[in-house]
């Protein structure tokens, strides 16, 4: 089901309108013995792969640094790990002073789906001062990218399926939500049927110890954002003692349900958007989509109601349905910095244009400039779904619906029909939610945004209870937007590159603004 994921995506909306730095090797499919004794063979990175996000190699860094790439052979199985493997793709910039190096620094972006091979090219500035000190890295997790990843159906079928009326209305539009549903998952099984059973997020945590070990580290040096935090709070949990220095941000709570997460997306978003349309009308000139925060909404909800029975024109020979435009407004609510094309976007399909919040839909499904797919939104499905017990009925969701709509009058029937996505899914879901328990672990800073929409803010206070006495390090971001790091504040860049280079941590529950 299209609906917002927690994954900081490289460049939201430089968007659909131009293309973002990818990248990726290929894989393996041969069982070899020790994998952890395997050396990576270091290479230029290649265009990136249409399931990477397409596009160009990824440019030097400004100083000159060029960007490599590698191919780590993994079981496919962890419980069978001498048998088959797969090829996980990595990327890495190496170290600016070697003499002070501490290792490698490997992160997560999100999703999950993200391609780290991706993401880290096109915000590699931003960590300039950490690789004085380390070899930056990322991967493509299982399942992802260009490491075996999960295909579901044709960009053809794709651009039907993210136009879909996802909020139905009576019993026949239910039906066909559902059938297009079972569809989709019948796709997924059919063309990635093999990879399914091993993309859960235990088994990319064992595969990021295996990279530990393969890049020679002996504790893992971790900066997971978004779903990264949830990867890394397992990954803390099921090796403790190998947890070097790491920061959550952007984070996942890890006690709640499918359920409780898609409810509290709902209310992220909605205070995303309420935050948006105050700053909109308090301007000096007049808000162009509203006179008062109220009426900005209003006017968003009447837009959106009209476009159930009326699509706008959008890019192309396609439509800007009801649910492109809640996808496109959904995104433009992941950074502040975004909140002008959402506005430009309103303006002109409020005069008949849709094409911007065509283009930010578009930039949600992972649809590159060329009219094919990435594959973020088909490899999400996937993870959650082998990651989330949960399988819910249309009855379930009738059941929640007020309660989603009284949490978001915009977006709880989005959200709350997302919550179908698993249904006749082919793997067993493994549990409620991830245990991240990690006695024994070095510290974590974990930093919470009070604007999350994605990732609401409380989940960080949830994360550091669950990681347990002494091993979660809270610090609050009072900000907009998805993630703390890349908004640049100097509170926030000084307390993680402190802890991260020179082992210093920030005073516990530390707040900046």
């Amino acid at each position: 089901m299209p609906k917002p994921r927690p994954v900081r995506l490289a460049l939201p909306l430089a968007l659909a309108l131009t293309t973002a730095l990818a990248t990726g090797c290929s894989g393996s499919d041969d069982g070899d013995g020790d994998l952890s004794a395997q050396k990576l063979t270091w290479k230029d990175c290649p265009a990136p792969s249409a399931a990477q996000g397409g596009g160009e190699a990824p440019s030097p860094l400004p100083a000159g640094a060029k960007w490599q790439c590698a191919t780590m052979k993994a079981p496919l199985d962890w419980d069978d790990p001498e048998g088959e493997t797969i090829g996980i793709e990595l990327i890495r910039a190496e170290a600016s002073e070697k003499k002070n190096r501490i290792g490698s620094l490997l992160f997560n972006f999100g999703g999950p789906g993200g391609s780290g091979i991706t993401a880290l090219p096109a915000f590699g500035e931003d960590y300039a001062k950490l690789r004085t000190r380390y070899d930056l890295v990322s991967f493509d997790p299982r399942g992802v990218g260009r490491s075996k990843p999960v295909t579901c159906e044709d960009d053809v079928q794709l651009d039907a399926y993210y136009q879909q009326d996802a909020t139905p209305d009576d019993a026949a539009e239910e039906q066909t939500l559902l059938e297009n549903v079972k569809s989709f998952n019948e796709g997924c099984d059919e063309r990635s049927g093999e990879v399914l059973p091993h993309v859960a997020t235990t088994d990319a945590a064992r595969d990021m110890d295996l990279m530990r070990q393969v890049l020679g580290d002996d504790k893992l040096h971790y900066f997971g954002i978004s779903y990264g935090t949830e990867l890394g709070g397992v990954y803390a949990h099921l090796f403790p003692d190998k947890v070097g220095r790491a920061v959550f941000d952007a984070v996942v709570d890890p006690t709640q349900s499918p359920e409780q997460g898609s409810l509290g997306q709902a209310g992220g978003f909605q205070l995303a958007l309420e935050n948006y349309a105050k700053d909109c009308t308090s301007k000096v000139e007049d808000c162009p989509v509203g006179d008062t925060p109220e009426d900005v909404q209003e006017r968003i909800a009447k837009f959106l109601k009209d476009l159930d029975g009326k699509p706008l024109p959008g890019l192309g020979q396609r439509k800007l349905t009801q649910t492109a435009a809640t996808s496109g407004i959904a995104q433009s609510l992941y950074s502040k910095d975004f909140w002008e094309y959402l506005t430009e976007g309103l303006e002109n399909a409020y005069d008949g244009d849709g094409r911007i919040l065509m283009a930010l839909s578009d930039s949600m499904n992972g649809r590159n400039l060329d009219g094919t797919y990435s594959n973020i939104q088909s490899a999400n499905v996937a993870i959650n779904c082998a990651d989330d017990k949960a399988r819910y009925t249309v009855e379930d969701v009738k059941a929640k619906l007020p309660e989603f709509r009284k949490t978001s009058p915009l977006f709880g029937d989005y959200l709350a029909w997302g919550m179908l996505g698993c249904s006749d899914w082919a793997v067993e879901g493994a549990a409620d939610h991830p245990d991240v328990s990690a006695k024994g672990s070095a510290p974590i800073l974990v930093i919470g945004n009070t604007g999350d929409p994605a990732t609401p803010y409380e989940g960080a206070r949830k994360m550091v209870e669950s990681l347990g006495e002494g091993v979660g390090i809270e610090l609050t971001y009072k900000g907009e937007g998805h993630g703390a790091y890349d908004s640049k504040n100097k509170c926030v860049r000084d307390a993680v590159d402190g802890y991260l280079l020179d082992g210093k941590e920030p005073k516990p529950r530390t707040v900046c603004s």
